[in-house]
């Protein structure tokens, strides 16, 4: 059993919304999607995959995206993107109830990995797209969320955590953050994020060892669309 961590699928087989125009290691990504995936990933694996999972506004635009994704080899543990318009983050529940045994859906809650729990929220960085104001007010949001996550998991006896988000921990400059804060409060030992597209973008955050937690950018067109090994 292995833990492995992808995010940005992007994909659109129900809406037109080719990702190829973003570059050439996007042309065809549904099917390097799919072949890097059956390489590395058996039925007894868990991934999770890291946000904007479908360009889908509703769930019958993005319904054709999570069939491909649930007809993929393992555990699939979703986290909610910035572009899942789908994902009532309220009705996250309704969610796990409609996919049962199919998908998973972290958000408010946590998920077990051996003696690990996962937790994590989409988080939230500065990126000059809105007023400073709202932007510390979606992030206070999501810190909300990730001590939700974090505490359930402490409450029913986990000590081990990985966090997962869909933003990068920090802003662009920052060298820490309270989503960096918060890990290090719980002694998470990896913090997993995406969101960062393109090489001028990859760079955007941590990569490596950081006050002792290890810090992994898993988004998809960074990895090639390969799963990126966790545990």
């Amino acid at each position: 059993m292995s833990l492995y961590a992808i995010g940005d699928f992007h994909l659109s087989f129900s809406v037109n919304k080719p990702m190829d125009r973003f570059g050439r290691v996007w042309k065809n990504h549904e099917k390097k999607i799919e072949k890097n995936w059956h390489k590395k990933v058996t039925e007894n694996d868990t991934v999770v995959i890291t946000g904007d999972h479908s360009w889908g506004r509703n769930m019958d635009e993005c319904m054709a995206d999570l069939e491909f994704i649930m007809a993929l080899p393992g555990r699939k543990i979703l986290l909610r993107g910035n572009h899942d318009m789908f994902w009532d983050a309220k009705r996250t529940n309704r969610l796990n109830e409609q996919f049962a045994g199919r998908l998973e859906f972290l958000q408010n809650n946590f998920y077990a990995y051996e003696d690990y729990a996962l937790v994590g929220t989409k988080g939230y960085c500065y990126e000059g797209l809105d007023t400073f104001e709202h932007f510390k007010k979606i992030r206070k949001r999501e810190l909300e969320r990730l001590q939700v996550s974090f505490q359930a998991a402490k409450d029913a006896g986990f000590r081990k955590y990985i966090m997962f988000l869909h933003y990068p921990p920090t802003s662009i400059g920052e060298n820490e953050s309270p989503f960096t804060l918060m890990a290090e409060e719980y002694g998470a030992s990896k913090v997993i994020y995406s969101h960062c597209h393109g090489e001028n973008r990859f760079d955007d955050s941590f990569k490596g060892f950081i006050n002792g937690i290890e810090y992994k950018l898993v988004s998809g067109d960074y990895l090639n669309f390969k799963p990126e090994l966790i545990l």
